[in-house]
C-alpha cells in the first residue's frame, strides 16, 4: 500500500453504530501497520475518549499518533508525548459560555473523565457521554468549573439550530477561534488555526511526509478540511453529502467495515 499515513475518524468511520472496530478493520488496519504505516486517530473526543480505540487497536506497539479535540492536540501514542498542542483564547469563554445561556443550548466542557455541563439532562449531552465513555458532571457554572485554559467545547442542540449557531458564531468569533459543526447536533469551538488538515499539516511536516502520503477516512462536517488535504480522501458510504461530493473514493458504510474494504482494495491496486 502506498500511503504511508492513515488517518481515521472514528464515530460513523473506524467504529461501527455500536461504537465498536470489528474484526475485519482491525485486522486490515495491523496488516497496513506491520508494512510500516502509520495510524493516526483523528476525532473530534477527548483524548480519553480516543484513549479505548487506540488500546482496541494495540497501537501503543507501533508507530501510531492521535490527534484528539479535532487536532487540538498531537500526541505520540506510544510514548504519551504531546507533540502539539493549543487551547481556546481566556477571552472568548465568557462570550460562548453567554451565547450558550441566551439560547437555551448545553455547552459542554471536560475534566479528565467528566464532560462538564449546566444541562446534565439534555439528550445530546447523553450522546456525548455515551460516544466518549464518560461521565456527566452537572455543574451550576460551567465557567468557574472549567479547567484553566481548555482545548476544546462543544456546543450542543438541534440540528436546526447548530446551523444558526454555527453561523452566528462565526461572525461573532471567527477572528479568534474555529467554528464547526462535527455532527448535526454538535457545534465544536476550537483554538484559531486548529481543524484536522491543519494539525494533520503539522505531523506529517514532523514525520518529513506530504499530503502525497496520507490517506484519510471519514464521514462528518469536521472531516471535510482532512478529506480535501490528504492525497487519498475517502468518504463512508454513510458519510454527509458535503462530504461525499469532496472525496477521491467512496467505500462502504461504517456498519460494512468501510475502512478494511477501501483498504483492501488499496493494497489489491498497488
Amino acid at each position: 500500500m502506498k500511503y504511508a499515513v492513515i488517518a481515521l475518524d472514528l464515530d460513523g468511520t473506524l467504529t461501527n453504530n455500536a461504537k465498536e472496530v470489528t474484526p475485519r478493520t482491525r485486522e486490515a488496519l495491523h496488516r497496513a501497520m506491520e508494512r510500516g504505516a502509520v495510524v493516526v486517530l483523528a476525532s473530534g473526543r477527548p483524548t480519553y475518549g480516543v484513549a479505548p480505540v487506540a488500546e482496541t487497536l494495540g497501537l501503543a506497539h507501533y508507530e501510531s499518533y492521535l490527534l484528539p479535540f479535532n487536532g487540538g492536540k498531537i500526541v505520540h501514542w506510544p510514548t504519551k508525548r504531546e507533540i502539539y498542542g493549543r487551547h481556546l483564547p481566556d477571552e472568548v469563554i465568557p462570550l460562548l459560555v453567554h451565547y450558550a445561556e441566551v439560547h437555551g443550548h448545553a455547552l459542554v466542557g471536560y475534566r479528565e473523565r467528566q464532560i462538564l455541563t449546566q444541562h446534565p439532562d439534555d439528550p445530546y449531552v447523553a450522546e456525548e457521554a455515551r460516544i466518549n465513555k464518560m461521565e456527566i458532571c452537572g455543574v451550576d457554572n460551567l465557567l468557574h468549573a472549567l479547567e484553566p485554559h481548555p482545548v476544546k467545547l462543544l456546543l450542543t442542540g438541534h440540528p436546526d439550530d447548530m446551523v444558526r449557531a454555527e453561523r452566528e458564531l462565526s461572525e461573532l468569533l471567527a477572528d479568534r477561534m474555529e467554528v464547526f459543526r462535527s455532527a448535526p447536533f454538535f457545534v465544536e469551538l476550537m483554538p484559531k488555526g486548529i481543524d484536522k488538515a491543519q494539525s494533520l499539516a503539522r505531523l506529517l511536516d514532523h514525520l518529513h511526509l506530504s499530503p502525497a502520503d496520507l490517506v484519510a477516512f471519514g464521514d462528518g462536517y469536521n472531516d471535510l478540511s482532512m478529506i480535501r488535504f490528504a492525497g487519498m480522501g475517502v468518504a463512508m458510504d454513510n458519510a454527509a453529502p458535503e462530504l461525499r461530493a469532496v472525496a477521491n473514493y467512496i467505500t462502504l458504510s461504517n456498519e460494512h467495515d468501510g475502512v478494511a474494504a477501501a483498504l483492501e482494495h488499496f493494497e489489491a491496486a498497488d
